[in-house]
């Protein structure tokens, strides 16, 4: 196992450190800003005391980041539940693996969920190309967040990939901590959720015994997560259409920004977070087949519980049978529900320009494919 030393350039902060950081973020403009538009009710000069006062990462997340977040839900969403999460233990560490909808807010409802369920809450997995400023480095790194380095030369990405891989084992069997991370890089665009193998391969870096055990020491629980609206999705519908007319096309820092902007702020109607099972008797088998199919069949058991315990909304089947052009789901949702998810894709194809018909198919598609990975079409 690498040493503890060796994860200062991934880790997050320490509870020594907190004070240090604030005072450093006391004195960045631009968090300030961030501040004032975040609690407009609050005093700027209170809560930089308020601040001060705070001596735990847990404050940190209780008193800071955990009212913030209920705001925004409270804001832009008609409600968030759960499942599944009765089943696990709350003193046990899990490896928390999930699709992925939103920059900040995937990880941040679960950290919110935990709080309520009596859970602590769990490291989170963020790229670099995110940390555009650093104070936005201090703000994650205070929030519990560990780095996950791209972008690199390919001797070093391996470099890289090791000292993550053991970072996470290290958290989980060590420290009893927690950890999240999406079952890819990036979000999942079109919402056709798949585990990425790289993924895998690179958790299993750090194991030395065979390749069930080195998973079942991680403790995977999968995790599906559903929006009945992904206030992204006009965006990433573009994106698609960028990509389309120039495959060379990629996002700046600039959209990140706008991205999570826009996933803070949209609206999100309904929000459900389901928790499988730790996957545990089915890895044996594993053991027994070919080792170049042995990740790809991990990701498989992965999101099978992904699509399955995924909860469909109206517009999710409406999608689907919008793009087969049939009424085959028409007895899952009302004909209001339908006038009202169709008036909300109108509303934000309105927000951008381009090829509509390719736009409003991307949307579709979007919103349809979460229906076919459950019934496996």
């Amino acid at each position: 196992m690498i040493k503890n030393l060796d994860f200062e350039s991934i880790r997050p902060y320490k509870d020594s450190e907190i004070q240090e950081v604030l005072e450093r973020l006391k004195n960045e403009a631009t968090f300030l800003e961030l501040i004032k538009f975040i609690y407009p009710d609050f005093p700027l000069q209170e809560f930089l005391n308020k601040l001060s006062q705070i001596s735990s990462i847990k404050d940190f997340q209780h008193e800071v980041i955990y009212p913030y977040v209920k705001e925004i839900l409270k804001n832009t969403t008609k409600g968030v539940f759960s499942s599944g999460l009765e089943n696990l233990d709350p003193n046990q560490s899990y490896l928390f693996i999930s699709n992925h909808r939103d920059i900040v807010l995937d990880s941040a409802i679960l950290n919110i969920l935990f709080v309520e369920q009596g859970f602590e809450t769990t490291e989170i997995a963020i790229g670099d190309n995110l940390l555009i400023y650093p104070w936005i480095t201090d703000l994650v790194k205070l929030n519990k967040t560990f780095i996950v380095k791209r972008n690199a030369p390919v001797r070093q990405m391996l470099a890289n990939s090791k000292l993550l891989s053991a970072y996470i084992r290290h958290a989980i069997s060590e420290r009893n901590q927690g950890i999240w991370i999406a079952q890819r890089e990036g979000r999942s665009k079109d919402g056709d959720d798949r585990t990425q193998v790289s993924l895998l391969k690179m958790l299993n870096m750090s194991g030395e015994k065979d390749f069930a055990q080195n998973v079942s020491d991680l403790n995977i629980v999968p995790v599906s997560i559903s929006y009945e609206y992904d206030p992204c999705d006009y965006l990433k519908a573009l994106e698609f259409l960028y990509k389309r007319d120039n495959p060379d096309y990629h996002k700046t820092q600039s959209d990140d920004l706008k991205h999570m902007g826009a996933g803070l702020n949209g609206r999100k109607g309904r929000v459900h977070f389901a928790f499988g099972t730790p996957l545990k008797k089915e890895l044996q088998p594993l053991n027994d087949i070919p080792k170049n199919d042995q990740f790809q069949a991990l990701a498989e058991l992965i999101d099978d519980q992904i699509h399955n315990n995924y909860k469909l909304w109206p517009g999710n089947f409406v999608s689907h049978d919008i793009i087969a052009n049939d009424n085959h789901f028409a007895h899952k949702y009302t004909a209001e529900e339908k006038d009202t998810f169709l008036a909300y894709i109108n509303e934000h194809l309105s927000r951008i320009e381009g090829d509509r018909d390719f736009l409003y198919h991307s949307l579709m598609e979007m919103y349809a494919n979460p229906v076919k990975n459950f019934y496996n079409e």
